[in-house]
């Protein structure tokens, strides 16, 4: 009987070990990893662009934009960020929003449509708010520039 007990409750220890070491891991990971690396990170900037172009608020501030380019960026931007390994090499953000005058409704409905994308793609929420908590601090870069 002692030895059955024993046995079961090796076996109940044992597994809750490994569940709580995996949970670990996740938390070790980089916030790149935890999107889903490269896959994940252009996964959601295709779903944020489905999105912006859906949305009246700001689509018609990137009418002439070149997508191609604009993904690019913002996918080597967004490895950077996450600690992904990439180095990102283009202008900083408050140049590239230099004269645009965005306001700060316009500033809440990209971070909506990006919140959009993340659920999408069933990003957990722990994940989504690290990388909201990176982008937060872009808003005096961008509002009124």
């Amino acid at each position: 009987m002692f030895s059955a007990i024993r046995t079961v409750s090796i076996l109940v220890l044992a597994t809750l070990l490994l569940l709580g070491c995996s949970s670990l891991q996740g938390q070790n990971q980089t916030l790149y990893k935890q999107l889903g690396g490269q896959d994940g990170v252009s996964a959601l900037t295709r779903q944020l662009l489905i999105n912006m172009a859906a949305d009246d608020r700001i689509a018609p501030r990137f009418r002439g934009v070149n997508i191609g380019k604009f993904k690019t960026g913002l996918d080597t931007y967004l490895c950077s960020i996450t600690d992904g390994g990439c180095v990102y090499g283009g202008d900083s953000i408050k140049t590239i929003h230099s004269g645009y005058n965005y306001t700060a409704t316009e500033f809440n409905a990209l971070v909506e449509n990006l919140m959009q994308a993340m659920e999408t793609l069933q990003i957990p929420t722990a994940t989504q708010n690290k990388l909201l908590a990176k982008l937060a601090p872009s808003y005096q870069d961008v509002v009124y520039q």
